[in-house]
């Protein structure tokens, strides 16, 4: 490995180790769903508007921060995301009423989603070329997990060994937070020394905005993202899922909930990468039949017999769907390079791209967490999961369109470098 290889990828895992900490204090449901229910008096229905309170400011500020990615330095707004969201978490440990809470997530959003998110994607994708960005997204995604899995097991443990109520519940949020502050400040230092990317002039960066908007291929990669997250949005009910119909003990919720969001991006995020870039030898074409190959698993979520003695099938089957989803979470950035997006508006594209991808943050928390409240029981879980796979099958036909956009692109920059020599 070449000195310049060694410094890609010291750089790599200097951004993995932000990535994988600043969404735990808005993704705090993931590891503690059901203490905060318990703790902070939320529904279903509330933490699901708290969720889309915070995706609806980032999706309204994705655009704003791939201009800023754009415009400023990526070694500035990266620590500066992290940094931020720790001080509110300090906050959070307070537990402000519901009112103030809905503040809080909407500033998570502006720190996270609009400040840090687009930076880091372009840097990381600054860091490979065209035939990396599999890989390059893949292992991202498979980092952010090793990190999330290490943070997210190390605050359940102080929330257990703070004694598993309101006092452990507000330490893990405590925990969460100077976790986030120690990690913007190491940022700032450790890429104090690395070759910054240029940075746009203002009139450029936001012709840059005009001109990404124009490209077709931008549109089809975020619709493509929109269909894998809004799926991804339903993981989380996998947690209660298992607690109400298959009588999970307590003490084992918050684990399961940590390897169902954190750990599988581990395996899944470079399993993705690999595939899409190795065996599909196309991001697009392997999203495309991944979509497929949930609807049998889901299949199985809903036929599986309920109850106590069935939990160890229960929990099979759902962290396999749970596997695919993050394989496809790994890559699904990916395909911007295999449409056509030009370097100098990276920043511009993925703010456009993650203002539609991530949208159904906005909705689909309340949607689904709104079922589940007007159908308690296994009822509501059949209507959400029964959602989630026509989801699935919508997802096959868009990333088929995706893929041909792909091929087409392909045949005409072939067929312009064959004309060029």
């Amino acid at each position: 490995m070449t000195a310049q290889d060694k410094a890609k990828w010291f750089r790599f895992l200097i951004l993995i180790l932000g990535g994988g900490t600043i969404y735990k204090l808005a993704s705090l449901k993931d590891a503690f769903y059901v203490p905060i229910q318990q703790y902070m008096g939320l529904s279903h229905t509330q933490i699901g508007t708290l969720l889309s309170a915070n995706a609806i400011i980032a999706t309204a500020l994705f655009v704003v921060g791939g201009y800023l990615a754009d415009r400023f330095d990526t070694r500035k707004l990266i620590p500066l995301g992290l940094i931020g969201t720790g001080c509110l978490g300090l906050y959070l440990a307070t537990f402000p009423g519901f009112n103030k809470l809905l503040i809080v997530f909407c500033l998570l959003a502006v720190c996270a989603d609009c400040i840090y998110w687009p930076a880091l994607l372009k840097a990381v994708r600054n860091l490979g070329d065209d035939n990396e960005q599999g890989r390059m997204f893949g292992f991202l995604e498979g980092g952010r997990g090793v990190i999330d899995t290490l943070v997210a097991f190390s605050a359940l443990g102080v929330f257990v060994a703070m004694g598993s109520g309101e006092a452990g519940l507000k330490s893990a949020i405590l925990f969460y937070s100077v976790i986030d502050i120690l990690a913007g400040i190491l940022t700032w230092f450790l890429l104090r020394d690395s070759k910054a990317a240029p940075v746009a002039k203002q009139e450029s960066a936001m012709s840059g905005l005009l001109e990404a908007i124009r490209v077709p291929g931008i549109w089809l990669v975020s619709l493509n993202v929109f269909m894998v997250y809004i799926v991804y949005c339903g993981l989380t009910y996998f947690i209660p899922y298992l607690k109400d119909i298959y009588e999970l003990p307590i003490a084992l919720v918050g684990a399961y909930g940590i390897i169902n969001q954190y750990f599988l991006k581990i395996l899944g995020g470079p399993a993705g990468g690999f595939m899409a870039d190795k065996h599909f030898k196309s991001p697009s074409r392997y999203l495309k039949w991944a979509f497929l190959a949930l609807l049998p698993i889901m299949a199985v979520i809903l036929l599986i017999p309920k109850g106590e003695s069935f939990i160890y099938v229960g929990m099979a089957a759902t962290l396999s769907f749970a596997l695919i989803v993050f394989t496809m979470r790994g890559v699904f950035w990916a395909p911007m390079s295999e449409v056509g997006i030009p370097q100098h508006i990276t920043g511009s594209a993925f703010g456009i791209g993650c203002l539609i991808g991530y949208a159904p943050g906005m909705f689909a928390y309340v949607i689904y967490g709104s079922i589940l409240d007007h159908f308690p029981g296994q009822q509501g879980y059949n209507y959400v999961f029964s959602l989630m796979s026509v989801l699935a099958v919508i997802g096959f036909m868009v990333s088929s369109l995706l893929y041909r956009a792909v091929v087409k692109n392909t045949a005409v920059t072939q067929g312009s470098a064959l004309a060029q020599a």
